[in-house]
């Protein structure tokens, strides 16, 4: 699945209303960056600051939202990695489910 797709497959759900209300950046270093804002509803590319950031490759994300990677074991393992509201992070399982 490439960043366009990813995109786009959050942008729907998004825009269906996340009730996140707080905005989220998935920085997938190299690959881009998915930047959501969960208080408008809209998801776009661009690299702006966000009340949480994860920092995790693509194809963990992809194991992540497929449900093939449990967020805990991911986040224990370093392979996601949390900055700012880990609160916020925790509401994220509805999203990417």
């Amino acid at each position: 699945m490439s960043l366009e797709q990813i995109t786009q497959n959050l942008s729907s759900r998004v825009a269906a209303g996340s009730g996140l209300n707080a905005t989220v950046k998935f920085d997938f270093g190299s690959d881009g960056i998915v930047f959501v804002d969960g208080v408008n509803n809209t998801v776009s590319n661009e690299d702006a600051e966000a009340d949480c950031t994860i920092t995790i490759s693509m194809d963990n994300f992809l194991a992540l939202a497929s449900g093939d990677l449990d967020p805990t074991t991911a986040f224990m393992m370093g392979k996601l990695k949390v900055k700012g509201n880990m609160g916020i992070a925790m509401k994220l399982q509805g999203l990417l489910g």
